[in-house]
């Protein structure tokens, strides 16, 4: 669709409180009241999918009042699936995928919300309900509910502008700066951080550009022991650029200079190619992905201490492959990532990394959810050839020897009683 008509966007207002008590509807060309509980009878029962860290649920609960909210997908005839992506500009596209269950099986649909980074709470949060409102009219329009509905439309000019249109072509600066400090009598905190960015991103291209710095002080005072004083710094900056290929497969490259006092890396320069082969296509993303990646890479690496190879500077050639897995259905959400990475030609220097996440709706009220990460770790070639201090090792200032990382966490909730959860009351806030 070209031209204005492909720039209107649909505003649908909600004629007062629909299911609060003694709405009127006209009857015969009489008011007549009609009851909060038959309202709440027709009003679909909605299971909203979304991260709280998303999702308002208590805002949303009192600017759509024509639903009933449920607390588990058994009870839905509407589940709501919200996934996010970020975009070039820095914002995000919220995809809200609507799929219909019960009397609604089969009236789905899927619409986009997209955010701006320099949009605020309460714009950001009206945005996303004002196209949940959209999505909710198709499951109300053929109730007693249709009657309170209206519904009007604006003509927005320059809607997600083309480069002939955008003075700026996609491109996106960014500038940051950030401090904290925290102080008591024996002991002090302080860090900073800056970075700067200058990123582009296309339907077919991304182009990254990053810079930033890291600085961490602490100080503690022990009676009667020296003061002890630690301070870590890192520098980092990378520039990357990746192509579409088709709807499957992407290739790119990148180039990035790094330096860690906890890494033992005075510079680090590192440089190399990458292919990409996404087995479902990219378009289905938000909802399911399983990507393939192979990494070539050379390094150059000069070292702040001699590492416990002798090595004072050396260059290396790397190889790394990555499968992804990313699943969010109506039932739950499963994602995974396996990584292995080698030296070349010294393959006895690898790492091996798996990380995991489900999240099931097991039955009516009944939820699991387990995670984990797991590295097998060869390629500790950087550490420094000496004994650590006490104080590098309990205030974190070095990387330590290890020949793996565990980490893991598992959950089980079980939820009965009402299904619904339409009341927000704010008072004493979350308790």
């Amino acid at each position: 669709m070209k031209g204005p008509a492909a720039r209107i966007v649909v505003t649908l207002l909600v004629a007062g409180c629909l299911l609060a008590p003694g709405p009127a509807a006209a009857q015969n060309g009489r008011k007549q009241v009609v009851p909060q509980d038959e309202l709440r009878s027709v009003a679909p029962n909605v299971y909203l999918d979304c991260d709280r860290r998303t999702c308002d649920f208590e805002y949303i609960k009192t600017e759509i009042t024509f639903v009933n909210y449920v607390l588990d997908r058994q009870s839905a005839d509407v589940q709501v699936i919200v996934t996010r992506q970020q975009t070039g500009s820095g914002g995000n596209e919220y995809t809200l995928a609507f799929l219909g269950l019960r009397r609604h099986e089969g009236k789905d649909a899927t619409l986009r919300y997209y955010s701006k980074p320099t949009d605020t709470e309460d714009q950001f949060r009206k945005g996303l309900v004002n196209v949940l409102k959209q999505g909710f009219i198709p499951y109300v329009y053929d109730t007693p509910l249709a009657e309170f509905i209206s519904i009007t439309y604006s003509q927005k000019q320059g809607y997600r502008p083309t480069p002939a249109s955008d003075p700026w072509h996609y491109w996106v600066f960014g500038l940051g700066v950030r401090g904290s400090g925290d102080f008591e009598d024996q002991a002090e905190r302080y860090s900073y951080q800056i970075n700067v960015s200058a990123n582009r991103t296309t339907e077919r291209t991304k182009f990254r550009l990053y810079g930033g710095i890291n600085y961490n002080h602490r100080r503690y005072e022990i009676p009667d022991e020296p003061t002890i004083i630690s301070d870590s710094k890192r520098k980092n900056a990378s520039m990357g650029l990746y192509k579409a290929i088709d709807g499957h497969w992407s290739w790119g490259g990148g180039v990035s200079l790094y330096s860690s006092t906890y890494d033992n890396a005075r510079l680090y320069l590192a440089m190399g190619p990458a292919v990409e082969f996404n087995i479902f296509p990219y378009a289905d993303a938000t909802r399911r992905e399983l990507r393939l990646q192979y990494r070539l890479g050379y390094s150059n690496r000069d070292y702040y201490e001699i590492t416990v190879f002798a090595k004072e500077k050396e260059s290396l050639f790397s190889q790394t492959f990555q499968v992804v897995f990313e699943l969010k259905e109506p039932w739950g959400s499963i994602g995974a990532s396996l990584q292995g990475s080698t030296f070349i030609p010294d393959l006895k220097y690898n790492n091996l990394r798996a990380d995991f996440g489900v999240y099931v709706n097991l039955f009516k009220g009944f939820s699991f959810n387990v995670g984990g990460q797991y590295s097998r770790i060869r390629d500790q070639l950087s550490l420094p050839g000496r004994d650590y201090t006490p104080e590098e090792i309990l205030l974190e200032l070095k990387r330590l020897a290890t020949g793996y990382d565990l980490s893991f966490e598992i959950g089980l909730n079980y939820r009965f009683g009402s299904i619904y959860s339409n009341v927000v009351n704010p008072r004493f806030g979350n308790i």
